[in-house]
């Protein structure tokens, strides 16, 4: 409210005439002293302002502007753009400027490149190329740059300032430093500042910090103390660039405009579910040496997207102009929210990320980088408000599209039978969308099933002309938009918020320590996770798509997509055994060593528990050359096996007689039969060789070797059946484009190999799924392709026999070395 000088001398004049009135108008002279008294209070609080919040944009003089590390990527990106858009905003409001760019390089070396940057910056729509050319070329001789990379540098500029100041008889305003380096420096620099160039006369000191603000909570405490004994917490200013976005500061004012419409749904009655979505396309290639140490929680879930659940779900503050207020409301939320645990989130890492580790970090074939690239968080408040409502927190490298959004997502009680095109079917969402993707603008979209917003002030507008476009699932028609009237970077609008003295678009070291202390559990007990691989891009398909059920998040696909880049190295030091999914089966995997020892274990386990049972153990084992480790491992460790209760069978076999080196039985027979007490009746060779012929259908060897499955083994299910998988895709002796299906119910087949005339005696489908575990075993540099596109491929027994062992009972294990799953 602004009240002029000439209305106060008109209401004090109607009070000196008061007296000169009848009683009738006393009552009339009391007012307008009230009126009077009411309006001088409200001129001084208009004039008073909140103190610091108004002192750097009300006191007259000189600024002085220093970003340190003035000439690196995010300067000449950002931040001299915002500072000159400050410049144009401020000439003849009174006060006046100079800007320095600090860096660790010679002056003499640098302010050539300094210049360069400088003549980059621009002036927005509404001034004319004239006016524009006339500030840049003011700016240009307002900016220096500077040395300043000893104490004695920095006490060299305040010299300068001073001189400046006491030449030109100026009164001086306040001094802003921006530190745009590296976290670590953050503590000797503001030393430098406290120590040397601290501003007198009553002057403001602002110094404004990039993130990271630390790498988790003990480290952000120390850095916080650090910083707490040179500089106030009222003089620092961590900035996170989202909190400039347009529609991110629109958030808490449209909640308060629109209170009448949200207060009855903002609720766990009414909302199914909060999403904060920031998705990029790109790679972190060139950002390596800092990605790799701070991984897309750190990078984004902690600062950016926090920040944003905060303003969505916070109290809205009585008092929107109250830095104080907005944060303590912001720290109330952060301390409500539900620890975060292993089982809150899935991670990712996209395909090339380790092979450009290796590259830009120098790291050897060896290195395995764990660093996740994607993340998907589901957070809970414990809120009575919010109760059961989930939280979704979702960022990553390498995705689909480049999109930012925050939505609220409405549950709908209305069901329409026919009309499914009636706006009433259609989601109910209010969606804060930040910019990029489909909608190129940024905006806040309401669905027209749920209210009008009421209209913005001159800096929004409404959208009323669509194109044909959708977003998050429904037509824009559908929606009532708003945009900003015009679009502004965040940078620029955080700088001007600086400029006057505004925190609550900024992190106070309270709320970043309690948001270090939600997410620090968290990334502690991802540390040693692996990520899922993803390729990248639209090739993503399902593979990052989520499941939500309860308090737990995971990924709705259990396919593994492998590649020579997933975890890299030959060192079996690199890895112990892992658990994962590899075509909705459960995977093991580890170096070759390790696997044998695991796939050995596993299997004297399903023994003794058969024994245990039943007083017996059937194992069919296949041939080949994967299964030898796993042999001598069992001969040579196994003492304990209860081999004097097991019979061994045999999964296929080739039609060569057994003496042959070529023979599975052979194999098997020297390799383990002979090393261990086995009864020589438990041991069940297949009949390829009767009547002194191979293979031959009328000798019914296959039929033979049934009878004799069907006799011993319980249901014909054997307790454990080790396959392999050939190149081709075939397992045990059942090949791709064989009529293997015509085999029906039969548990054992001759089978012809795609090398005529070489025959095969086999388990059938039948047999092996009866089984109570099937275990697949893949090994060698040699299978990876074959892994690789198994990881891909649907269910096809043309193609990919072994897509068809699905024990009906049982359980299916792959138990697969890093050499077939990395290559």
């Amino acid at each position: 409210m602004v009240v002029s000088l000439r209305q106060i001398n008109f209401l004090q004049r109607t009070f000196r005439n008061c007296w000169e009135e009848t009683l009738l108008r006393v009552w009339m002279c009391w007012t307008s002293m009230l009126v009077i008294v009411f309006l001088l209070l409200v001129t001084l609080c208009a004039q008073g302002g909140n103190g610091e919040e108004r002192e750097g944009a009300q006191r007259q003089g000189h600024v002085s502007v220093m970003i340190v590390g003035g000439t690196g990527d995010l300067a000449k990106k950002y931040l001299w753009q915002g500072f000159f858009r400050l410049y144009i905003n401020q000439v003849g409001q009174g006060n006046t400027f100079s800007f320095y760019a600090g860096g660790l390089s010679p002056s003499d070396e640098t302010t050539p490149i300094f210049f360069e940057i400088l003549k980059a910056v621009s002036c927005s729509k509404d001034v004319s190329p004239e006016r524009c050319a006339i500030l840049k070329d003011q700016f240009l001789r307002l900016s220096q740059y500077r040395q300043l990379k000893s104490l004695e540098d920095y006490q060299d500029l305040a010299k300068h300032i001073e001189k400046q100041l006491q030449e030109e008889g100026m009164t001086e305003a306040g001094r802003l430093f921006y530190l745009s380096v590296p976290a670590f420096a953050y503590a000797d620099i503001a030393d430098k500042i406290n120590s040397s160039c601290r501003p007198t006369s009553g002057a403001w000191l602002r110094v404004v910090l990039e993130k990271p603000f630390g790498h988790d909570f003990r480290s952000a405490q120390v850095l916080a103390s650090q910083l707490r004994g040179s500089l106030q917490d009222e003089e620092m200013y961590r900035i996170d660039h989202y909190l400039g976005k347009q529609v991110v500061a629109k958030i808490l004012p449209f909640r308060i405009e629109n209170k009448k419409f949200l207060d009855p749904i903002w609720n766990k009655h009414h909302i199914e579910r909060v999403e904060i979505v920031i998705k990029e396309a790109l790679n972190v290639k060139g950002r390596i040496s800092f990605y790799d140490q701070y991984g897309v929680i750190r990078d984004m879930l902690q600062n950016h997207l926090t920040e944003i659940m905060t303003l969505l779900t916070m109290r809205p503050p009585k008092n929107l102009s109250s830095s104080e207020e907005v944060l303590q409301n912001k720290l109330h939320i952060l301390s409500s929210v539900l620890p975060l645990g292993k089982n809150q989130a899935v991670i990712g890492q996209y395909q090339a990320y380790n092979s450009e580790v290796q590259q830009e970090l120098n790291k050897t074939k060896d290195h395995v980088s764990l660093t996740p690239t994607f993340a998907a968080v589901l957070a809970h408040i414990d809120e009575a408000q919010y109760e059961g409502v989930p939280v979704l927190l979702i960022s990553g490298k390498m995705l689909d599209e480049r999109v930012g959004y925050a939505r609220i997502l409405f549950k709908n009680d209305i069901f329409c039978l026919e009309n499914h095109n009636s706006i009433h079917c259609k989601p109910k969402q209010i969606v804060f969308y930040f910019g990029h993707g489909r909608l190129q603008y940024p905006a806040i979209l309401v669905s027209k099933n749920l209210f009008k917003p009421l209209s913005l002030n001159n800096e929004w507008k409404e959208v009323t002309e669509h194109t044909d476009i959708s977003v998050l699932g429904s037509p824009i028609s559908d929606y009532y938009v708003q945009t900003p009237a015009e679009q502004r970077e965040a940078y620029v609008e955080l700088i001007s918020h600086i400029y006057a003295g505004r925190k609550n678009s900024f992190i106070s070291t309270e709320n970043l320590l309690a948001s270090w202390d939600l997410w620090t559990p968290l990334l502690s007990s991802l540390a040693s996770s692996f990520p899922r691989i993803y390729p990248g891009g639209v090739d993503n398909g399902n593979l990052l798509d989520i499941h939500l059920k309860g308090t737990a998040i995971t990924y709705i696909s259990e396919e593994v997509i492998i590649s020579p880049d997933q975890m890299g190295g030959t060192s079996s030091n690199s890895f112990q055994v892992i658990h994962g999914k590899f075509r909705s089966a459960d995977m093991v995997s580890a170096w070759a060593e390790e696997l044998m020892e695991r796939l050995a274990a596993d299997i004297q386990e399903a023994a003794e528990a058969a024994v245990h049972d039943g007083g017996v153990f059937h194992l069919a084992l296949s041939g080949g050359s994967s299964p030898l480790a796993l042999f001598h491992r069992l001969a040579l460790h196994h003492f304990s096996f209860p081999w004097r209760n097991t019979h061994v069978w045999m999964v296929d076999e080739r039609c060569v007689p057994q003496t042959e080196l070529e023979s599975n039985f052979h194999t098997l027979h020297d390799h383990l039969l002979q090393h261990v007490r086995i009864p020589y009746y438990n041991i069940h060779p297949m009949p390829v060789q009767l009547n002194q012929r191979l293979c031959v259908e009328e000798d019914r060897g296959a039929q033979l070797y049934e009878k004799e499955i069907s006799k011993l083994v319980n249901g014909s299910s054997f307790h454990f059946v080790l396959l392999g998988v050939g190149y081709d895709g075939h397992t045990a002796s059942l090949f791709p484009g064989s009529k293997i299906d015509a085999l029906e119910e039969n548990l054992v087949a001759l089978t012809e190999s795609p090398v005529k005339p070489h025959q095969r005696m086999s388990l059938t489908f039948s047999a092996i799924n009866r089984a109570h575990k099937v275990a697949l075993l893949v090994m060698g540099k040699g299978k990876h392709e074959m892994v690789t596109q198994l990881s891909r491929v649907k269910d096809n027994l043309e193609k990919w026999p072994v897509t068809w062992v699905k024990p009906a009972n049982g359980r299916l294990v792959w138990y697969i070395d890093y050499d077939a799953l990395l290559g």
